[in-house]
């Protein structure tokens, strides 16, 4: 037993921390995963993790949803420390959510990745959600941006028959619309002022099929984005 576990046993955990072993079970299983992976993984490249801990030096950002279904690293076959992560539901960015706000400076100006992929999924719960007229709480004030995407594009998504169609629609107009507002922070303006490279892309993921689809949206530089979301420094032309 090493120094740090004899200190941990010679603590006194409250009752209400006290183990529950069906819980602790759930636990140990993704524990013991974890060491056969590692495991799987060092003896592949002996180096591997101790190359990892120096450092990581990403070249995506994917924001996506939160679904358990859409590994972001599984599903485009990367490695961890290859790309960089934030997930929520329905895959919204709002010029209010400081948190995902921070993992972007974070990715542009501190791991300076190249590429912001914004990705969502056909059939997405939230989106889903966000079309339908009940209650669910809390989430309604998340839910509320879909439902100005919803408004913004009404005609053209009425206008399809099917509610799988309208719905897989909207999945793909959010992510449009969620790619447009990265666009328009001043983070991603400031790195297109100072020439640093770095294109935003929209894509789509089909669950039935795991297929990721390019929206083929790529914004790069600042004449791409309205004249009204054109942030300016000092006055000067923003290109």
């Amino acid at each position: 037993m090493d120094a740090f576990s004899s200190v941990l046993n010679k603590i006194h955990v409250p009752k209400h921390f006290e183990r529950d072993n069906d819980a602790m079970s759930d636990l140990n299983t993704l524990l013991d995963n974890n060491k056969a992976w590692a495991a799987k993984i060092t003896q592949s490249n002996p180096t591997f993790f101790s190359e990892l801990s120096k450092q990581q030096s990403p070249d995506f950002l994917w924001i996506g949803c939160s679904d358990s279904r859409v590994a972001a690293e599984q599903l485009v076959g990367l490695q961890p420390g290859e790309i960089f992560v934030h997930r929520n539901i329905a895959n919204v960015v709002t010029p209010t959510d400081i948190n995902c706000l921070s993992v972007v400076q974070f990715a542009v100006e501190a791991l300076k990745v190249k590429h912001i992929i914004v990705c969502g999924h056909y059939g997405c719960g939230g989106v889903k959600a966000s079309m339908e007229s009940q209650e669910h709480g809390l989430i309604d004030h998340w839910l509320g941006h879909i439902k100005a995407v919803h408004q913004k594009y009404e005609q053209q998504i009425s206008d399809l028959e099917d509610e799988t169609q309208r719905l897989n629609r909207l999945c793909e107009l959010n992510v449009l619309e969620q790619v447009r507002n990265i666009c328009h922070t001043p983070v991603v303006q400031r790195a297109w002022r100072n020439n640093k490279e770095l294109t935003v892309h929209g894509c789509i993921y089909g669950l039935e099929n795991g297929i990721l689809h390019d929206l083929n949206v790529p914004i790069h530089q600042m004449n791409q984005v309205d004249d009204i979301y054109q942030v300016r420094e000092n006055g000067n032309p923003v290109y």
